[in-house]
């Protein structure tokens, strides 16, 4: 009961400290003059992306394997079947200014293309973690050059923020406050997580693949819907573009970096296939500009899907 407790209050916690640091990271960005795509799949994806990647680490420093990838799995699979087949429920539009296909698609797949190859032989290494956090680097790199072609979308971030004098001290001890929050909060999640497996007998693998994988999608459900009802389609998928690019690669690579990952590739093998598939699946409707009801619909179907499986896996 007591870690039931302290499972809620600590994902209140990360979810609370992650909204801080997006809220910041929209302050500064706007103060520089970054693109409303950029601002979503860059620094509201990594703060989105934080509870994700402090329970992965935490997980990982615990040497607790199962739970830091799965964690990441089920978030990328939870990110595009939840989120976004939501987002395309509840927005009237859905209609991105930036060819998301042409020019971000491939960033998305190559980490989740190379992930399941770097794992076949059942280890995640140190340098496999470095190769995975510098691909996020290069598509950072890469967004911030194609700002310049993204300027027009400026201005349609968050209009109360905009008028808010911006503030160098304020802005970074709320991003201080959101970082104690996200680290604290992940921290006690997974020792908790960890300790209700134990007592239900359910593996590590599935807590990390379910409870505590939507737990730290929570941030992107929140920060993509409310976009999408505002009408910022670049924001909202930009969001779920980016988060799951940094969950592949920063987070995944963070956890390994602080401490080797060890999985069983064959006991895994459909939730790796899983969020390969919902990947293509994205790439598929931005390729086509589907961005439709009826999308929203089949991904919701996906996830329908992993839930079944998952479920049947503690059976």
């Amino acid at each position: 009961m007591i870690d039931s407790i302290i499972f809620v209050i600590s994902m209140g916690a990360l979810i609370w400290g992650a909204d801080f640091i997006i809220r910041e990271s929209e302050r500064i960005a706007l103060h520089f003059g970054i693109s409303e795509f950029i601002i979503g799949a860059t620094l509201v994806a990594l703060g989105t992306s934080l509870p994700e990647m402090a329970a992965s680490v935490a997980a990982s420093a615990k040497n607790q394997s199962d739970m830091a990838i799965a964690n990441v799995l089920g978030s990328n699979i939870m990110n595009i079947a939840l989120v976004l087949g939501l987002v395309f429920l509840v927005a009237r539009r859905v209609n991105p200014h930036r060819d998301l296909f042409q020019r971000d698609s491939a960033w998305l797949l190559f980490p989740v293309i190379v992930f399941p190859l770097m794992v076949l032989d059942g280890n995640l290494s140190r340098m496999d973690g470095f190769l995975l956090v510098s691909m996020m680097g290069a598509y950072i790199l890469f967004l911030i050059d194609s700002n310049k072609e993204d300027r027009a979308a400026l201005g349609e971030i968050d209009t109360d923020l905009e008028k808010e004098p911006f503030k160098w001290p304020k802005s970074l001890g709320l991003l201080a406050v959101g970082f104690i929050l996200v680290v604290t909060g992940a921290d006690y999640a997974i020792e908790s997580a960890g300790n209700l497996a134990r007592i239900f007998g359910v593996s590590e693998w599935i807590i990390g693949l379910l409870l505590v994988a939507f737990g730290t999608s929570l941030p992107e459900l929140v920060v993509s819907i409310s976009a999408a009802k505002k009408g910022k389609a670049d924001m909202s998928i930009g969001n779920i573009i980016g988060s799951n690019m940094a969950n592949t690669s920063v987070v995944l690579g963070s956890a390994a970096i602080t401490n080797p990952l060890t999985i069983e590739f064959q006991s895994s093998l459909f939730d790796i296939l899983l969020m390969v598939g919902v990947t293509l699946m994205l790439i598929f409707i931005t390729a086509n500009r589907l961005y439709s009801k009826a999308a929203g619909v089949m991904l919701l179907v996906i996830l329908g899907i992993f839930l079944q499986h998952a479920f049947a896996s503690v059976s």
